[in-house]
């Protein structure tokens, strides 16, 4: 998706990385939308989640949508959120987070996204967004709906 927002940037959006618990999951469980929104997103985008999976859910969870899941393994879930980002492009990426490991993650992509929902969002995190949502839904629909986010954006 190629994007022009006046007096801002101009992007080629081709990935969307999303944390896990906390931006599209409550307690290891997915919330409710998501996946629906995932489905029409999936059709123009390629769609990461990556997690440290602490309910252990995520694969039964996202099972049947067409989207890859990147479970963390080192002990810096920070710097290997960013370095994932990076390894796919983070000039052609939107991520979205709330927990303070997404803070290098949302510095680094083109577009990021910060989430104030039920769990918080870490500050950190907060500052290193271009855009706070106060849920999923509505982050996911500003990809969806790209007149919104250039309406977000622009200067």
């Amino acid at each position: 998706m190629f994007i022009e927002i006046p007096n801002y940037k101009t992007v080629d959006l081709k990935n969307i990385v999303c944390d896990y618990n906390g931006t599209i999951a409550k307690d290891g469980k997915l919330l409710n939308g998501v996946g629906e929104l995932f489905k029409k997103l999936t059709k123009d985008f390629k769609v990461f989640v990556i997690t440290a999976d602490t309910f252990g859910s995520v694969q039964k969870e996202l099972q049947g949508f067409d989207i890859e899941i990147i479970v963390l393994k080192s002990t810096h879930h920070t710097v290997e959120k960013k370095d994932f980002l990076n390894s796919i492009g983070a000039q052609n990426s939107i991520a979205i987070g709330n927990g303070n490991n997404d803070s290098l993650m949302l510095q680094e992509a083109n577009i990021s996204i910060a989430l104030i929902g039920d769990e918080g969002c870490s500050v950190k995190t907060l500052k290193n967004a271009d855009i706070v949502c106060k849920n999923i839904l509505d982050a996911l629909e500003l990809i969806i709906y790209p007149k919104r986010l250039i309406a977000t954006l622009r200067e």
